[in-house]
């Protein structure tokens, strides 16, 4: 059996003390989103696990994409990550940004 080698740690601990390896990712192929999964993610690039340009292709993301999970994660927590979190957030940004 031949094991892929990947570049980076294979394990890191978060600022929470918990532990958190490459096989906590979702899936390459995950196309539901669901806010954990994106949490997950996230997690993974501020921790150091993966690099915000691995995150992007591994999950065929854009930079922004990504940009705005980290944000929404950090100023809102997980709930933020919701999609119709994120749709409310951008509509309020929107409107605070045009008055």
């Amino acid at each position: 059996m031949y094991l892929k080698r990947e570049t980076g740690p294979r394990m890191v601990t978060l600022d929470d003390g918990t532990s958190m390896s490459r096989a906590d990712l979702p899936d390459r192929g995950t196309r539901r989103w669901v806010a954990s999964r994106k949490a997950l993610v996230v997690r993974g690039v501020e921790a150091g696990l993966i690099s915000d340009k691995e995150a992007c292709e591994m999950y065929e993301l854009s930079d922004e994409e990504l940009l705005a999970w980290r944000n929404a994660l950090a100023d809102h927590g997980t709930a933020a990550l919701r999609t119709t979190s994120i749709q409310n957030y951008r509509q309020k940004n929107s409107l605070d940004e045009s008055s």
